[in-house]
């Protein structure tokens, strides 16, 4: 991974330095002051050449701006007569261009420092991590958010996975997307549906993370955690939280919702775009949120009985035929927009009113759909998971999936979609909500041991959601553990941290990568109680993240 100080490359920061000094050094004595402008225009010179042809982030252009007004500002005068005293207004212009110069690459060097280009933890578990893309169609299920007959639910579902074979020699995969289109496609479409500029969150799609695509499988049965994003998120928002959890020996699927996500590129090249919208009525909006849970729960059983043919080789494994080495194929550019723009959804959640509309995106829960009756897919008996699996080929999936022992997540509404999908389908063994609303219409008991996790909530406030909360956490007839994580803010729980502005109000405190640590090796503590059955106190073990209640 690439170092980074205050969150530029070391060429960048030998831009800003070198756009820096010349301004300060109009104070040093005569003999000082020349050389040191002189190495810091050298420096710059090259730097930006350097950065030309390697590719300028947004963030450093007002760097480079600024730094040629201080150069043009101090190196002149380092040529002019000795004994000619400049005239009183190029004194003034010569200050003024300094602090203009100086306001200018200090903007740019802010704005770097908040919007990073992400750096991910090293997964610290004794696995590679490999990671792959599949798209699946669900026949049996139209698509609720079109009103074409002949249009079947598919969903995007990206899978990490434990590795072996990998070296630091091989490419590492991109964040966002398996191509740089898709993943700048990504990034400006989450954007536009946050009301952002485009160009915000491009920092974000030029990250590279741990895994490798494609990666030979590791040998062994693991463990499977399906995964559903927040509201409008995208199946790579927690990715540093599957590599970690990969690298300990689970396989992670986290699902794109069409219609739902923000932006979803299909296999034949289509961008789908999300549908979701408030109407300004909270009981509709509620409605349409439970509505949307729904279609977000079938999808995640769907996904669970498609890695349980995986495993068993009805279905064709995702890395066959890539023992040589090869990588998946990239998908087609994006050809079109599939939906109507995205529009932020403003709706009643269970947070308060946050500082930003990049908070709210996660925060809010309520999106709109209809065709309730079309979102439940049945699951297939239960003896799917115990069924005789085929022998794992060498670098393939079959064979390693344990789908008799699957755990269901999500985040925010992704949150309420595993809580709704633990009680359709007890094929699911266990249940976390990373700080998600509970949405299901007809809570009732369910036999998995479940797991919520809460940002810090101030005393008397949300009272709603943690009640709620807690009703349906005690409908666990094994146990119910709710975990309120000090410091934390709802998109503590995301990679969010890793590459948005340090605002504890926003991604909560502890630094860049703490907050997918600490989620990370909480959910692993839980999945290692419940799916593998490590011995100690559970609670014991959650009450070291936090304030624990145990339901």
């Amino acid at each position: 991974m690439n170092a980074a100080i205050l969150g530029l490359s070391p060429v960048e920061f030998a831009t800003l330095v070198a756009a820096l000094v010349p301004v300060p050094a109009r104070l040093l004595p005569p003999g000082a002051r020349r050389p040191v402008t002189l190495v810091c225009a050298a420096v710059f010179a090259s730097c930006a050449v350097a950065l030309a042809v390697s590719g300028v982030r947004w963030p450093v252009v007002p760097v480079l701006a600024g730094g040629a007004l201080a150069l043009a500002v101090t190196v002149p005068p380092l040529f002019g007569r000795r004994a000619e005293r400049p005239v009183r207004w190029r004194r003034w212009a010569a200050r003024l261009g300094s602090a203009a110069a100086l306001v200018v690459v200090l903007a740019g060097a802010v704005t770097a420092w908040a919007l990073p280009v992400p750096v991910f933890p090293e997964p610290p578990g004794p696995y590679a991590v490999g990671t792959t893309v599949v798209q699946w169609t669900d026949t049996a299920r139209p698509e609720p958010a079109t009103s074409r007959r002949d249009d079947r639910r598919v969903v995007v579902v990206q899978l990490w996975y434990p590795a072996t074979g990998v070296t630091s020699a091989d490419a590492r995969a991109r964040y966002l997307g398996r191509t740089e289109r898709e993943a700048r496609t990504v990034a400006r479409g989450t954007a536009a549906y946050l009301g952002m500029p485009g160009f915000v969150l491009d920092q974000a799609s030029l990250a590279t993370t741990w895994s490798v695509p494609g990666a030979p499988g590791a040998g062994g049965r693991f463990p499977v955690v399906l995964f559903s994003p927040g509201l409008g998120g995208v199946r790579t928002q927690n990715t540093a939280w599957a590599e970690e959890l990969a690298g300990r020996g689970y396989v992670v699927a986290a699902l794109d919702h069409p219609y739902d996500s923000a932006v979803v590129t299909l296999a034949d090249g289509r961008v789908i775009r999300t549908r979701l919208a408030a109407t300004g009525d909270p009981a509709e909006d509620d409605r349409r949120a439970a509505a949307w849970t729904a279609v977000r729960a079938a999808d995640l059983r769907f996904v669970l009985t498609q890695l349980g043919r995986i495993d068993c080789g009805e279905l064709p494994d995702p890395l066959a035929g890539r023992a040589d080495g090869a990588r998946p194929p990239a998908p087609p550019a994006p050809r079109l927009d599939h939906a109507a723009s995205p529009r932020t959804l403003a709706t009643r959640h269970h947070q308060a009113p946050p500082p930003s509309a990049l908070a709210a995106h996660l925060l809010h829960t309520a999106p709109p759909n209809t065709l309730a009756a079309h979102l439940h897919h049945a699951a297939l008996p239960s003896t799917l998971a115990t069924r005789h699996h085929q022998a794992a080929p060498p670098s393939g999936l079959a064979g390693r999936l344990d789908t008799g022992r699957v755990a269901v997540t999500g985040h925010s509404l992704g949150g309420a979609a595993a809580l709704l999908a633990a009680r359709e389908d007890h094929r699911f063994a266990a249940v976390i909500d990373i700080d998600g609303y509970p949405r299901d219409p007809a809570p009732g008991p369910f036999p998995q041991p479940a797991l919520a996790l809460v940002h810090d909530i101030e005393p008397g406030q949300e009272r709603d959601y943690l009640d709620r909360l807690t009703r349906v956490l005690g409908l666990s007839t094994a146990a119910g553990y709710r975990l309120t994580v000090p410091g934390s803010a709802h998109l503590t729980f995301t990679d969010a941290p890793l590459f948005l502005p340090p605002l504890p109000s926003l991604v909560g405190s502890g630094g860049r990568d703490a907050g997918p640590r600490r989620t990370a090796a909480v959910t692993a503590a839980f999945l290692d109680a419940t799916l593998r059955g490590a011995p100690g106190d559970l609670a014991t073990s959650l009450s070291a993240y936090g304030r624990l209640t145990v339901l």
